[in-house]
């Protein structure tokens, strides 16, 4: 699906734009996260409802902590990819917690590392968090690879009750960026 208004994105990679969800973004929320193959490590598959007030609680965020898991889309023809973005993990310590979730036919072109990336970016210099923090879903090797190769590191176990598992969590500080891969 592709925007058909003009997209004005607040922050951009050399092929992806972000900007915030919005009320009128339940279409891009049901394809995204009624997605099973998406979903299924993170607790999925979910109803419409349960999608709904994901899609809600998105919006809550960002209007509260100036953050989300916010929906990205292609530059060359605003198709929309995934999500990805933060949420607040220790608030009181400028520890945000990153992620990203994208559709099938985006996975396996570099986009992950590329979304992920850029958020960090503005984490660290426009937010001036003082970490970041993640975790996946113990089959999402995956997700396991791009954190290694991102210099995320493995700090313990932390119970996900979506699953029921617990799941491998990692952190990274702000002063750790500046080694990242494609970072100067």
């Amino acid at each position: 699906m592709h925007e058909n208004r003009q997209t004005i994105y607040f922050l951009k990679t050399e092929r992806l734009g972000f900007r915030p969800w919005t009320e009128n973004d339940f279409d891009l929320a049901l394809e995204l996260w009624g997605n099973l193959e998406v979903t299924k490590l993170i607790g999925g598959p979910f109803s419409e409802k349960q999608i709904r007030d994901r899609l809600n609680q998105e919006i809550v965020c960002m209007s509260a902590c100036g953050v989300q898991y916010w929906p990205i889309f292609t530059i060359a023809d605003n198709a929309h990819v995934g999500c990805c973005g933060l949420r607040p993990y220790k608030p009181d310590e400028r520890i945000y917690e990153i992620g990203v979730h994208l559709k099938p036919e985006y996975q396996g072109m570099g986009l992950a590392q590329e979304a992920v990336l850029a958020v960090m970016d503005y984490a660290f210099n426009s937010l001036s968090a003082a970490g970041l923090f993640a975790g996946h879903n113990p089959s999402n090797e995956a997700s396991r690879r791009l954190l290694k190769k991102l210099r995320f590191r493995y700090t313990h176990d932390e119970f996900y009750p979506p699953t029921g598992l617990n799941h491998p969590s990692y952190t990274i500080l702000a002063g750790e960026m500046s080694q990242l891969p494609g970072e100067k």
